[in-house]
């Protein structure tokens, strides 16, 4: 398997926020050749430390490992009728094989919901399964990749010759219909699906993602795999502990008149407990 088909590309440049330099027009570049020719690049010189995602990764796994009444205090109506989330909060494995927490802006209080009266936008108390420590780095967080998602969605603004402030428009905070989710995937016993292509036991279909972009965090255990959309080869995502991996979803193929098109990708079957943090940016 190519270990390099999937491209790296170091976007310090572009973490000013200023896309006129030299150097953001060839990181730029490098984005929409990554965008256009693979669908999925690893991004490094992101500027969120290692430090602070390895604390999210230590608060998913202490949720998930922790009782299920614990659990059960976030999940959705559908699970625990005292609840009235119905989109975001926790699910069971029951699902897809895979327990999952779901998370709006954390910024959202209960004054939003009256204001924005969108069934999407939820109010998720927190305070119920995490302590107020928990919930600041998950909340710093979130600031940090939904401004990073925003400098990736503004550098191919950028492409277009359009006005950058667009963005500010489709993704004010609040109203955003982005999500950091926690894939937990216990000690799958059994997989999910068998691929019809190609024979092989996955741990999570194959499928495409919905939003503008995902940029997300996958640990040592790897697994995930993206389809070349020519060759209908599969190639691993190589693990890389500094760095995120962005994929394009339908929401920009659609944007962009099919330019930026969303990739197949899955995440082969593993006997061991992994987890990957997804974040999918999302317009209101």
């Amino acid at each position: 398997i190519m270990r390099n088909y999937i491209p790296t590309i170091n976007i310090s440049s572009l973490l000013k926020s200023d896309f006129n330099t030299l150097a953001s027009k060839n990181t730029i570049r490098k984005i929409e050749k990554a965008c256009v020719n693979v669908g999925f690049f690893q991004i490094v010189g992101h500027g969120i430390n290692k430090e602070k995602i390895n604390n999210i990764c230590k608060i998913g796994n202490k949720f998930f490992n922790s009782s299920e009444e614990n659990k059960n205090k976030l999940a959705p109506k559908k699970w625990n009728k005292k609840n009235k989330n119905i989109y975001r909060g926790y699910f069971p494995n029951t699902v897809n094989g895979k327990e999952g927490l779901d998370l709006g802006d954390l910024k959202i209080e209960t004054r939003h919901l009256k204001k924005y009266k969108s069934p999407y936008i939820e109010y998720l108390n927190l305070r119920k399964s995490f302590s107020k420590s928990s919930i600041k780095i998950l909340s710093n967080y979130f600031d940090d990749i939904f401004s990073l998602s925003e400098i990736l969605f503004k550098s191919i603004i950028k492409l277009y010759k359009k006005d950058v402030r667009i963005s500010n428009q489709a993704f004010s905070r609040i109203k955003t219909l982005s999500t950091l989710r926690f894939n937990y995937y216990p000690n799958q016993t059994k997989p999910v699906e068998i691929s019809k292509q190609d024979g092989v036991a996955l741990g999570c279909e194959t499928h495409v993602d919905s939003g503008i972009f995902t940029i997300l965090y996958q640990d040592k255990k790897g697994g995930l795999q993206v389809q070349n959309r020519k060759n209908k080869k599969w190639y691993d995502v190589p693990f890389n502990k500094n760095a995120l991996i962005v994929n394009t979803g339908l929401a920009l193929e659609y944007l962009s008149k099919s330019k930026f098109k969303a990739t197949n990708h899955r995440v082969l079957w593993n006997k061991t407990k992994r987890m990957s943090v997804p974040f999918f940016f999302e317009p209101s």
